[in-house]
């Protein structure tokens, strides 16, 4: 074969067919088989490489999807994200990944850029919720799929979890192994998640009857282990906890490595809880009990929920909640002569 690329017209000559009968064949539309078979030979022959952006442009799809996150490092996300990719996988398509940092105008960005045609529909893990970013998911060119709560009355199809009705379950656990003092380590309160959390968190201490003080809980800056271990120092300066709960893993992980620098001992001092069950949970030392709020589930349920929205675009708003599952590991055992199980 000479330097040149070889044209769609050259392929059809080699294999006796017309121009459209070889565009046919190689874009996988009506064509028998033993046309197929034929093409494909001749385009082999003479090295012809199908067009992806011609092809896209003609077939009006890239088959390509879109999933975008406030951060790629985070293991929640990770484990979200290998979930999507086996589900789009599946059904033909490639999974293009972006990070946003958080920002809702990054994430507007995101959504006008879909008028560009690189995917062919996106789910979106949003942490900040705003009517801009509301008016934009609605304004999308192409199918979205949100990871997260939405406002009441967002027609878009949606997959969350029940993080509050976590909470409920890590502060119950903790209040049954005997620990009076339960401090709250939480993430950013302008965050959807900051938000469920704090509110779980109020309603399950409500329901223990416990009041809370406000040296109780603690804000930390964002979602990171960095941030748990200045937020849990933040903390113990003005509370004395025999237990601690935190609104992730990752904070969880910043609040044991503060505490074995403080030389406090993780359970018997201090319990220490975390959310989303992620892999760090297992491999902290100790164990570190979590509660899991489902992110492979939620990645399947997002990704199928997309792909039966690309083939049938009039079907009704689908909206799944996930619910939580408390694991218990090492770092909230029973504290001895308290309580109990």
């Amino acid at each position: 074969m000479t330097a040149n690329r070889a044209t769609l017209a050259e392929v059809a000559r080699r294999a006796g067919v017309s121009v459209a009968s070889a565009s046919r064949a190689l874009n996988g539309a009506s064509a028998s088989p033993e046309m197929v078979a034929r093409v494909r030979q001749a385009a082999d022959e003479l090295g012809y490489v199908v067009d992806a952006t011609a092809r896209s442009l003609k077939v009006r799809r890239t088959e390509q999807l879109a999933f975008a996150v406030a951060d790629l490092g985070n293991p929640v996300y990770v484990a979200m994200m290998r979930s999507i990719e086996k589900v789009v996988r599946a059904a033909g398509y490639r999974l293009v990944v972006s990070a946003t940092g958080a920002d809702p105008l990054d994430e507007i960005e995101l959504i006008r850029g879909l008028h560009r045609g690189y995917a062919d529909g996106l789910i979106l893990s949003p942490l900040r919720i705003t009517d801009e970013l509301v008016a934009e998911l609605r304004r999308a060119p192409v199918p979205v799929t949100v990871v997260g709560s939405l406002p009441p009355g967002v027609d878009i199809d949606n997959v969350r979890a029940n993080s509050a009705r976590g909470v409920g379950l890590a502060v119950r656990h903790l209040a049954g192994t005997g620990r009076a003092a339960i401090g709250f380590v939480n993430g950013p309160i302008d965050t959807v998640p900051g938000i469920a959390r704090s509110r779980g968190f109020r309603r399950a201490m409500r329901a223990l009857e416990r009041p809370i003080a406000p040296e109780q809980t603690v804000v930390a800056a964002d979602f990171t282990h960095d941030a748990g271990e200045k937020a849990t120092a933040a903390l113990l300066e003005h509370y004395r906890p025999d237990a601690i709960l935190c609104a992730n893993d990752l904070l969880a992980i910043g609040t044991m490595r503060l505490l074995r620098a403080r030389g406090l001992r993780v359970p018997e001092e201090i319990a220490v809880a975390g959310m989303d069950d992620t892999e760090l949970a297992e491999l902290a030392t100790p164990g570190l009990t979590s509660v899991s709020l489902g992110s492979e589930e939620r990645g399947r349920i997002a990704a199928t929920m997309l792909l039966d929205r690309l083939a049938e675009p009039a079907r009704a708003t689908g909206r799944v909640t996930v619910q939580p599952e408390l694991v218990l590991r090492s770092s909230t055992a029973l504290a001895r002569g308290k309580g109990r199980r």
